[in-house]
């Protein structure tokens, strides 16, 4: 019994420690989604949809829920928005390739169709990230109308 009372002071102590190590975080400028706005121009419904949605991993703009708090939750929420932020940032879209910003909505698309955007791990806490068949057909909508802007300014004149 005393080494289980031993083994328990050192994790609660190394617990305690590693509050004071904390990855940086994604607290970006929210004027860095505006140039992403303008070239896609979403509508309204479509813009509280990506902010409930899909900007705190996709953008550099997190709203960070109070268990961001504790280590090691923390780490593992910093880990998912890079991951997100690697695959779809629109922080970062004025300096992507027309090619390049097609192929993105073309997994969004793929993504949102499929329900595997947003990821079950995001809903599990943001229940208003859960999306409604409606909210899909709008998100596929919009990102297949921006999907034939590009195939137009790709094409020859």
């Amino acid at each position: 019994m005393k080494i289980i009372k031993k083994v328990l002071l050192f994790l609660l102590v190394a617990f305690v420690i590693a509050q004071f190590f904390r990855p940086e975080k994604n607290d970006g400028d929210v004027a860095s989604i505006d140039a992403f706005y303008k070239e896609t121009n979403p509508t309204n419904a479509v813009k509280l949809i990506l902010k409930d949605a899909c900007l705190d991993c996709h953008s550099g703009v997190t709203k960070y829920p109070w268990y961001n708090a504790i280590t090691p939750v923390n780490y593992w929420l910093k880990n998912h928005i890079d991951h997100g932020k690697k695959h779809f940032n629109v922080s970062n879209w004025e300096g992507n390739s027309i090619k390049r910003k097609d192929h993105k909505f073309e997994e969004l698309i793929e993504m949102v169709e499929d329900k595997t955007m947003p990821l079950n791990s995001y809903t599990w806490t943001h229940k208003e990230a859960k999306l409604t068949d409606s909210q899909i057909k709008a998100i596929v909508d919009w990102a297949k109308r921006v999907r034939l802007s590009y195939d137009l300014k790709q094409k020859p004149e």
